[in-house]
């Protein structure tokens, strides 16, 4: 199946949530209620079923998730650097930025259009699972980040916050779950195994139209901004180039050097080339630090994925 196909299906549920929220269909703050139910409960249970159905041996792949996770530490460290060389002592504001050219959407983007493209592949759910855990760990870095640069006055430990961060997250919970069920060799009660498999499947529509329904609240709020001052724009296209197109190649390059090739390769690179998730926006405007510029390149990003993501995904099966 081309990724168009798939594309289409994924941003044609977020244009129908953006539409209805421009139209003013459901109330005000039915995104937010639809975001909580799907990163609360069922993000955890598809994450759960999925990986409690593999065998451990299939959920650890130790290549992929090697050489994703150094593609991934690369980018953020290499942005993170030129950020501080571009603004010296705003530790914050190259936190903010290096977690944007890092921190894709894998779960509420990738997990729909990964199930999509590959149907009846249980290993869609395990690369998106593993790609989400290790975006997870980078989040919780940033907000370590964050939080020594602008709370002199904290009352944890940096490592405590992001054994919180981490600790607390609902698909890390679930995923942990999964992966202790399979490791035990568990067999879950079929009426069970079903139930959380139903509540699962609602997430990728639930996300997909809640991100349109955000993003057409970002648009509103944006209007009148400086996204199109010559210094704001170079910034969003600078994040954007690192997140859609140099963190991709990393990932290739990557995950070839481990050893990883076929579906698994592919993969890696589609989720890698996400645009930023909406997480990084609530982070910045928690610490009033880049929060608008922070919205302003996930529009800019999701955009931009229409186009770029089906170039790079005919040359990564090119070259597979």
């Amino acid at each position: 199946m081309t990724i168009l196909t798939p594309l289409f299906a994924v941003f044609g549920i977020m244009l129908l949530g953006t539409l209805v929220q421009k139209l003013k269909l459901l109330p005000v703050d039915t995104d937010q209620v639809l975001n909580q139910y799907v990163y609360y409960i069922a993000f955890p249970a598809i994450m759960l079923i999925a990986l409690a159905q593999q065998p451990i041996g299939e959920i650890l792949q130790w290549g992929f998730i090697a050489g994703y996770s150094t593609a991934m530490v690369i980018t953020y460290l290499v942005c993170l650097g030129l950020s501080l060389l571009a603004n010296p002592k705003q530790h914050a504001v190259a936190a903010i930025r290096a977690l944007n050219a890092t921190f894709g959407n894998t779960a509420f983007i990738g997990i729909p259009l990964l199930i999509i493209l590959f149907p009846q592949q249980q290993s869609a759910l395990v690369a998106a699972a593993i790609a989400s855990l290790l975006s997870v760990l980078m989040f919780a870095v940033a907000l370590v980040s964050m939080e020594l640069a602008t709370n002199t006055q904290r009352q944890h430990h940096a490592l405590v916050i992001m054994a919180m961060a981490v600790g607390k997250n609902p698909i890390v919970i679930g995923s942990l779950i999964g992966v202790g069920i399979s490791a035990l060799e568990i067999k879950l009660p079929s009426g069970l195994a079903l139930m959380i498999q139903q509540i699962g499947n609602t997430s990728s529509p639930c996300a997909l139209f809640a991100i349109g329904m955000v993003l057409a609240k970002a648009m509103r709020y944006q209007k009148d901004s400086s996204v199109f001052s010559p210094k704001n724009f170079i910034e969003l296209s600078l994040i954007n180039l690192f997140k859609l197109a140099i963190q991709p190649a990393l990932v290739y390059f990557m995950l070839n050097r481990f050893g990883v090739s076929g579906d698994y390769l592919i993969m890696g690179v589609i989720l890698s080339a996400l645009p930023t998730a909406a997480s990084v926006y609530l982070l910045a405007q928690r610490y009033n630090t880049q929060a608008s510029t922070s919205a302003q390149g996930i529009l800019f990003g999701t955009l931009v994925t229409f186009f770029s993501l089906p170039i790079l995904e005919s040359l990564v099966r090119t070259h597979a």
